[in-house]
């Protein structure tokens, strides 16, 4: 009994090697892709490994080696640690400070400016560059608006016929001084990706509705509102999350201080790892807050993906 093979036809064997001819090399790409890719690798990814493995021994920065072994004790140290929960604290009331305002001001600020027919790079130019400013920088700016006596701040309460305050000395204003530093400086990040959202919403629907009679507060009601919901979502996220992470403007501003009225998460992880030499409570403490921001972010998003079901 003879088989016969059987073979694709002619025309057949033909489209497929033009197929695979016509098919776009990779390559070049992941060798574009390579470098930050080894960039990611070592300085996010193999740290963020190594702070979950170390924050299970008592490692130290002036003692070789991992140490010897802890377990869960870092963590139960943490969380019965009084200071560390203070820490916490300031870092989700600076939050609660921020986050409201950089949304709502943006908003307003974005749709104020997205009106404006002429001149609209100003506004972009105006609201952006403080956020390009280092932290560093913004933080002299305030110190120098807050100082007593000299500052611009305490003269404009003396002009008004208020008693200057020493903002950044006293607890209970010290963290409001540090959130309306963080303000000024990030409101633009947020004010230059809501224009970005405006300007793709089409115009005719705002003429169509100021046909039909509507006021500008109900175009904003329900047409820019709504269509803006993914942009909202992403800037509250994004704002939460460098929020929590807040550690430049109070180690520059108040060092924690007066006390520690503003001492913030990221200050107790870096006073414990580089003060106490304690790496592997400080890696414990830092697994605890990334469980916070992760927490908060995933619920944000199923919030957020609720109410656009429902």
């Amino acid at each position: 009994m003879t088989t016969q093979t059987l073979r694709p036809p002619a025309e057949a064997t033909t489209t497929a090697r033009r197929t695979s001819e016509r098919r776009p090399d990779s390559r070049p790409a992941w060798l574009f892709l390579a470098p930050f890719g080894v960039f990611y690798l070592a300085f996010l990814i193999g740290p963020t490994v190594y702070m979950f493995v170390v924050s299970f021994f008592n490692t130290s920065i002036v003692q070789p080696g991992l140490g010897t072994f802890a377990g869960l004790g870092n963590y139960a140290e943490m969380l019965t640690r009084s200071d560390f929960w203070s820490a916490m604290w300031h870092t989700l009331q600076f939050t609660l400070y921020t986050v409201p305002p950089l949304v709502v001001l943006s908003f307003v600020f974005a749709v104020l400016a997205n009106r404006v027919q002429r001149g609209q790079w100003f506004f972009r130019l105006a609201f952006f560059v403080p956020f390009v400013l280092p932290s560093a920088s913004i933080s002299l700016i305030w110190i120098f608006l807050f100082t007593p006596a000299s500052g611009l701040w305490p003269q404009f309460q003396s002009l008004i016929g208020l008693e200057p305050d020493a903002v950044l000395a006293d607890t209970s204003l010290a963290m409001v001084g540090i959130a309306v530093a963080t303000i000024w400086w990030t409101i633009g990040f947020n004010f230059v990706l809501y224009l970005a959202g405006l300007q793709d919403i089409p115009r005719e629907l705002y003429e169509a509705a100021s046909v039909d009679g509507a006021s500008p507060w109900h175009q904003i009601r329900y047409i820019t509102i709504p269509l803006l919901g993914r942009t909202t979502t992403l800037v509250i996220i994004l704002q939460i999350i460098a929020s929590l992470k807040i550690f430049d403007q109070v180690y520059l501003m108040t060092a924690g201080g007066p006390g520690i009225s503003t001492q913030v998460a990221l200050g107790l992880i870096t006073n414990t790892a580089f003060t106490d030499y304690r790496v592997g409570a400080a890696s414990a403490a830092s697994v605890l807050l990334f469980i916070v921001i992760v927490v908060i972010a995933v619920a944000r998003q199923l919030l957020d993906r609720s109410d656009r079901e429902a």
